[in-house]
């Protein structure tokens, strides 16, 4: 009797190695960043490391496990996907909730039901999928406005109008350009895109312009002399720990812009700690990592066999290459400043499953099933 076995492809056990060696830098990374860090008396470097550890472990689980399941039924499930993610967007704006959907730094973008769970994560997932189910099943028709792009807005504005709220400007742009990546590999037209670009341009300076620290982020990002004390403060940090680390780095736990000078050395600005402790070396390295992520991702999104399976691919390979690239430009100041965490890499559990989610489904498109007789 002949059973089918599962076959790894040479591209899906690369990304698998990749995938590893992220994980483990960053652990390492996290431990570097948060080993100076002083909570209630105490420091907390092991227990973030911990913390992190934990949400590898689970993301392993999940990584094999969609690794294993069959893409169509995740087809299936990308309506419920969506609506569930806005139903939860919904709650961390609500006046009421403020037990479950606390307000951290001035925003609301992490839901406590026992563990902490960053929605706008869940989000980028949710509308890759839904995107991809949409632009294969529409075919052809998406290079008509009203079969193909005014489709997509009608689901993806709203969850990026929510995140919005939140408020989470960087994350609302980065999930439209996911869904409109999408489109663009499904053939879509360009003059719809510039076309939407015209009109979304208005709308996203009034969101800039309605919030001071966005215009700071901006007027910093175009004139790097503003004040270096106030306004340029981040940027200026980062950089200052990155030149520093000059070749080779200043050694594993021996950065010293973590020592109170550089907000967020574990989460936002994690590029910069790096740089500063492996230096040019190392960030050359994490450089070539998330590359050859993103070159491999995209070689199973053309492998794939049908048109779900390859849109798939390639708003995965996207969503792990656009907030990597976004986030390291951050540090080396040729990008505002966005607050995007740096995917694998970054402290925080739910990015770190969800990525490791993306990865089990690219996986997935890796892996070929053959017969083998009993």
């Amino acid at each position: 009797m002949a059973r089918r076995q599962r076959v790894l492809g040479w591209e899906a056990r690369l990304l698998v190695i990749l995938t590893a060696v992220l994980v483990v830098f960053g652990l390492a990374s996290v431990y570097a960043a948060s080993s100076a860090l002083v909570e209630r008396g105490r420091a907390v470097g092991a227990t973030r490391v911990l913390d992190q550890l934990i949400g590898a472990a689970a993301g392993g689980l999940l990584l094999l496990l969609a690794a294993r399941v069959n893409l169509d039924r995740v087809r299936q499930l990308a309506w419920p996907m969506v609506l569930l993610t806005g139903a939860l967007l919904v709650v961390l704006v609500l006046p009421f909730s403020y037990a479950i959907a606390p307000r951290i730094n001035g925003a609301r973008r992490w839901l406590n039901v026992g563990v902490s769970i960053q929605v706008s994560e869940i989000a980028k997932l949710a509308v890759v999928v839904w995107t991809a189910m949409l632009c294969a099943k529409k075919g052809t028709e998406v290079r008509r406005m009203r079969r193909g792009l005014l489709p997509v807005l009608t689901v993806v504005a709203p969850l990026a109008a929510l995140i919005l709220l939140q408020p989470d400007l960087s994350t609302a742009v980065v999930i439209g350009f996911l869904a409109l990546l999408i489109l663009f590999a499904s053939g879509a037209r360009i003059g719809h895109f510039i076309l939407l670009g015209m009109a979304a341009l208005p709308l996203l300076w009034r969101q800039i312009e309605g919030a001071q620290y966005r215009v700071l982020r901006m007027t910093t990002f175009l004139d790097p002399g503003a004040d270096r004390l106030r306004d340029a403060y981040q940027i200026d940090q980062s950089l200052i720990g990155i030149g520093a680390g000059q070749l080779f780095g200043v050694g594993f736990g021996q950065g010293q812009q973590k020592l109170g000078f550089l907000p967020y050395p574990y989460t936002d600005f994690i590029f910069s700690t790096i740089g500063e402790e492996w230096g040019f070396l190392g960030v050359l390295f994490l450089m070539m990592l998330f590359s050859a992520y993103v070159l491999v991702a995209l070689r199973l999104a053309a492998a794939a066999g049908d048109p779900f399976r390859q849109y798939l691919g390639v708003g995965l390979a996207a969503m792990i290459g656009v907030d990597a690239f976004l986030h390291m430009g951050v540090g080396l100041a040729i990008v505002p400043t966005t607050g995007l965490v740096l995917p694998f890499v970054s402290y925080g559990r739910s990015g770190l499953a969800i990525a490791l989610i993306a990865t089990g489904f690219l996986v997935n498109l890796g892996t070929r099933r053959r017969p083998v007789t009993a």
